[in-house]
Parts: C-alpha cells; structure tokens; sequence
C-alpha cells in the first residue's frame, strides 16, 4: 500500500521548501519530492535558485564588485594596492561553499520539522498519487499519495536553436557560473536581468562583453527614465549592449564562438571566447504529470491556477515559476506559505501589486508597483518626484554617488503607485517601498517619516518630498 501523507510536494526549490516547511509548523504530515543533483552527483535541496540561480551568481557578482572597487575606485581613499589579481579557482571554490552551506541547511530544516525528503522525480497520478523515479531513468521506484498536493516544480533556461549549447564554449547561466578562466571576449545573448547581471561579473573581471539583444528597448519593464540611466551607467563601464540585435546562428570552430547577427547595420559576424545565452527561462512541466490526472495548462505552458494558486484539480495547488506571475523566488516563497495555510484550514493571501523586483548589477537596479509609462498608458492621473544619489552624503562617501530614487503617487489621493530606484543598495532600499505599498501609504507618509542621517534611505525620503516639488537637498 502506498505511503500516504496530508501534504506531498514536488519540488524543492524557494517555493516547494518553503510550502513543506509552513505546512509541517501548521502539523501537517509532509513529504517532499525533489531531483536535484549537485555537481557532485549527491542530492541537493534549494532548486535553481540557491544552487545555480540567485545565491551562486550573488556570490559571484559580491567578488567581481570587490575585486572591480579595490582597481578602480579605493584609490579615491588613498587606498593603494599594487599588482592586483584574482585567483578564478578560489572565486569558484567560495561559490560552492556558500552554496553546500545553504543547501545543507534546508535539510537541517527539514529534519528539524520532521519533512519526509523523497529524492526523485516526481510526477503527478490521477488520485492525488505521485509517482516517484530515478532521476533521468523514467523507471518508477515508488508512488505516495497525499490529502492535498502542491506542485513547485520551477523553470528550466530556455534554449534557442540558433545558438544550442554545448557546456563549453556556448552555455546557459548555470554554466556561465563555472568559467574557471576569464574569457576574453564574451557575448550575451539577452540583455535582461540575467544577463546583465552574468555580462557584469565577467566584465568587472578583465572580460571584453557584448549583449545582443533582439528588443528595440532596453529593459522595458522598467521605469524608462531608471532604464536610461541604466543604459548610461552600463555603457560607461564598458559593457557593449546591441538592441535591436537578433541572433541568426552560432557554431564553435577551433576553440573560437563564431556568431551571425542581425541587427540595424544588416547581418554582421562576432567572434567571441565564450557565449552566454539568457534569454529567459520557461515552466518546468516536462514530465510532470500523467495525461490521466487531467492537469490543465495555460497558452503558455505554465499550469492553470487561480488567484489562490488552485489547479483544475481538487485539493492539488501549485505555485512559483511554473504559475503566472513574475519568475521571482521570494514571490514562489509567499504563494508557498499562502497555500500551506489555506490547506490547514486557514486563509492565505499574496499581494502581487507588492512584490519587490531586483537586477543585482552595479549599480542596483530595484523597483516596485507601477512604472510612469504604464500609468501614462492606462490613462491614470499621477505625479512623480526623483532624487539623486549625487546629492546624497552617504552615497558620496561610498563613492557610490550614481543613480536615482523615483517616487510616483496618486495626483488626487497622493497613495503611492510605485518607487524605482538605481544606486547602491537598491536591493534593500526597496524593502520600505514595499511596505509603502502594502500598507497604502502616501507619498506624505514617507516624507514625514524621519530616516536617519547620513544615511542611503534619505534618497527615499527626499524623492517622496519632491513628488510635491519640497525636497530639501535639490533644486525643486
């Protein structure tokens, strides 16, 4: 007889870990079905995001930015420092660290909350049974059942015929992690968050990096007046970005990436070390689910759910990557807790209008709610205030002094719309922005609220005083 659980995950990721560990606090029996395998062929918990997505390129980008300021910029201090080098291999090796160190946590958790850890692939049954594999044999080694299942079985890179990666010379993001040399020419194809954010790590190491990106527009989800100054910041540092660039086809030939190209000037011939191809990443539903459980997918392949991430299917959720709404692993957490709680018989709630998005280059790029151009489109009457970090203290003794805050409130009730900021630290700057909107705050509300001096957060208060043209540190 089948092992039965109140609760069966798929998936281990943000999204899928998180469920398991709210749903076991809320004294649910639960198991969870995950088939990573780390690059040392053992098991590992944490899904793309903590083993080759969001810790791993953090951890990357955190050394290059070290290694970038101590060339480039503690000179300003007075801080010499001759000869400067970078040993690629140990960059790698503290990668990896910080990753079995974070990964072996979440099992530590599990254990701790009593989290049956299944390792396999998982697939859907009708029944509410899942079927448990080998990963990559398809050869069935057990089938569980559960009260309630939730499917967190995240994304996968998407690859492009045009450019078919083969591990060495032309990769995805998961191998544009483990160059153990710095290229000396790199293309990117994709100039989106991750490959803004891949082309500045080898950029700041030595790397010679062009983005080929098929957009007219650079970063469009973006404010464009932050996306502008983006544009401006990265082209100073040297990355080579190419809108309207659409890749035609790449082959490797002696060690050597050639790319076909075509864009504004016709077709043209790149040739390059390596190439990255981040173009973005689709739902992982490959497998997933048997045609007799009936599970229903979108147009786009993501699987159906409403807004309290419930399936077609009775008692079945499913939540992060592969639903609609943004790839984004914090957002898959939140859906995770919302739906642990709404199967014990609680009520969950995730509020999409306040979910924070990051580009972790350098500058940072952070922003939340809506954008001038959406509000312009959907006709609804606003008012804007921005405030440089060029006039902030704290900024200028970091010598970070570049970017902006930008406030966008109501016109008539002054509730704050959306806050977009590029500077250092917008990462965490944003985090009270988010609040802003989660508690429907006003741009009055900000600006009279004390922040600390001297500190990065003036920026914010300042831009909240300029949405109505009173800030203190520029002129109105």
């Amino acid at each position: 007889m089948a092992k039965s659980y109140d609760v069966v995950v798929i998936g281990a990721g943000p999204a899928g870990y998180v469920a398991a560990i709210r749903c076991a606090q809320l004294g649910l029996r639960t198991a969870c079905v995950d088939e990573w395998v780390n690059k040392k062929g053992k098991p590992a918990l944490g899904g793309t995001c903590l083993n080759v997505g969001c810790i791993p390129s953090k951890d990357l980008l955190q050394a290059s930015e070290n290694y970038y300021r101590l060339q480039h910029q503690f000179g300003a201090y007075g801080i010499q420092a001759d000869k400067v080098s970078i040993d690629i291999s140990t960059m790698i090796a503290h990668k990896d660290r910080v990753v079995n160190d974070l990964t072996s946590g979440i099992a530590t958790l599990f254990k701790a909350n009593k989290i049956t850890a299944i390792h396999g692939h998982g697939r859907l049954l009708d029944g509410k049974r899942v079927e448990i594999s080998d990963p990559g044999s398809n050869k069935p080694k057990e089938t569980i059942e559960g009260q309630s299942i939730i499917i967190a079985s995240g994304s996968d890179a998407i690859d492009i015929g045009e450019a078919p990666t083969d591990g060495d010379r032309i990769v995805n993001s998961t191998g544009a992690l483990e160059f153990l040399e710095v290229p000396k020419r790199l293309a990117v194809i994709g100039a989106g968050t991750i490959g803004l954010e891949l082309g500045s790590v080898w950029r700041r190491l030595g790397s010679e990096v062009v983005l080929l990106e098929a957009l007219d527009t650079f970063l469009p989800a973006v404010d464009q007046q932050i996306a502008k100054e983006a544009m401006r910041q990265f082209t100073r540092q040297g990355l080579d970005i190419q809108l309207g660039t659409r890749v035609v086809s790449a082959s490797v030939k002696q060690k050597r990436v050639s790319i076909r190209h075509r864009g504004k000037n016709g077709e043209q011939e790149l040739k390059v070390d390596r190439l990255i191809v981040a173009v973005g990443r689709r739902p992982n539903t490959g497998n997933l689910f048997s045609p007799e459980s009936g599970l229903l997918l979108d147009e786009r392949g993501f699987i159906n759910v409403n807004e309290a991430c419930r399936t077609n299917l009775p008692d079945v959720y499913a939540i992060g990557d592969v639903v609609r709404g943004p790839m984004l692993a914090h957002k898959g957490s939140e859906e995770g807790v919302a739906v642990a709680e709404v199967i014990a018989g609680g009520t969950g709630h995730v509020n999409y209008e306040a979910v924070p998005w990051v580009i972790y280059t350098a500058p940072e790029i952070a922003w939340v709610g809506k954008t001038e151009q959406a509000l312009k489109e959907a006709g609804e009457p606003y008012k804007a205030g921005a405030f440089p970090f060029a006039a902030n203290g704290r900024a200028r003794a970091m010598e970070e002094a570049v970017g902006m805050v930008k406030i966008v409130a109501h016109e008539a009730t002054d509730r704050v719309l959306g806050v977009h900021i590029i500077g250092p630290f917008a990462s965490e700057l944003i985090a009270e922005a988010v609040l802003a909107i989660e508690y429907c705050a006003s741009a009055e509300d900000l600006a009279r609220t004390i922040h600390a001096h001297p500190t990065l957060s003036e920026a914010l208060h300042e831009a909240a005083l300029a949405v109505d043209k009173r800030a203190l540190h520029k002129v109105n």
